[in-house]
């Protein structure tokens, strides 16, 4: 069985993807520098590992498996999963990113409310700015936070604002508190921080736009660590320009990475964490955790974790 592995691994990584293969022949590429060779190597293996591109994956007669190294599978939305669901199994790292995301939200929740994206600010031009800035500080404790999402990353999120007595309400068409459209709209006015998880779908992108982020109350927080495909970028811009949204949390844009010269960079009150939330000292071991364990599940004939539903599209 060919294996092709499309991750930046270390060589004792490496070495435990070997060991997995029983000596089977395995071929590591490098994201972000991929040759012919890799391209050749992809369309002989039976199982890839890796965010490989999506034209290999069309035109790969012989892949049987593809672990993803991500949640998200944007990328792969457009092919024909009529045809090549009948072939292929595609699996995503679906919880592995649950802790670190939800930390990053929690953290940049945080650090606004607390002031200290501004003290950071302040420090690097020498500005003592304490009798301004200790009044407009507020509490996370005892907001009204709404949750767009209902997934792994959501239910962590909420575990972590349980000891703030934050009132946490959720968004999703098949759980949450919140199911439709309407009672969202009926929720945003009373939300202090609201925080989007969703994924690229249909039924999700641009669901925040102009009119729903006019909704928020003035001073409200925008995070968004899902995919910015659910937000209006002008509209966005322009409530943060205005004063109207009290700040935002961008781990993730339209445009990655964001060009220079985009209004997102030099909005008010907004960090941008660059898609960097999901990350972690053991992100590379963890990703090999789940490539293994669906190994044991592929070799011995057993359903996969985290297989991908096209028809959702997650």
């Amino acid at each position: 069985m060919r294996v092709y592995v499309q991750l930046a691994l270390a060589d004792g990584e490496r070495e435990r993807v070997r060991s997995l293969a029983g000596g089977g022949p395995v071929w590591f590429a490098e994201p972000g520098a991929l040759t012919d060779d890799d391209a050749r190597a992809f369309a002989d293996a039976e199982v890839a590992v890796g965010n490989c591109p999506p034209e290999w994956v069309r035109s790969s007669e012989r892949l049987r498996w593809l672990q993803l190294a991500s949640v998200g599978v944007d990328a792969y939305l457009p092919l024909d999963w009529g045809t090549l669901g009948r072939r292929l199994t595609v699996t995503n790292l679906r919880g592995v990113f649950a802790d670190p995301v939800a930390e990053t939200c929690l953290a940049g929740v945080l650090a606004h409310l607390r002031g200290i994206d501004t003290l950071v600010r302040c420090r690097t031009t020498h500005t003592w700015d304490k009798l301004r800035l200790r009044p407009r500080l507020r509490l996370l404790t005892g907001t009204v936070v709404l949750v767009l999402g209902t997934g792994t990353i959501s239910q962590r999120l909420c575990a972590l604002l349980e000891p703030f007595g934050c009132t946490v309400e959720r968004y999703g068409r098949t759980s949450g508190e919140i199911r439709t459209t309407q009672e969202l709209e009926a929720r945003l006015p009373s939300a202090d921080v609201v925080v989007a998880l969703l994924p690229d779908t249909p039924g999700t992108r641009g669901l925040l736009d102009a009119r729903r982020l006019g909704l928020l109350k003035p001073g409200a927080l925008f995070v968004n660590a899902g995919r910015g495909s659910v937000v209006d970028e002008e509209a966005l811009v322009a409530a943060l320009d205005s004063g109207r949204l009290g700040g935002a949390v961008l781990d993730v844009t339209q445009q990655e990475p964001l060009p220079d010269g985009h209004p997102l960079w030099d909005c008010p009150n907004t960090i941008l964490t660059q898609h960097t939330a999901g990350g972690s000292d053991q992100e590379a071991a963890r990703v090999l955790d789940i490539f293994t364990d669906n190994w044991r599940r592929y070799v011995g004939g057993e359903p996969l974790g985290g297989v991908v539903d096209w028809s959702l599209g997650y």
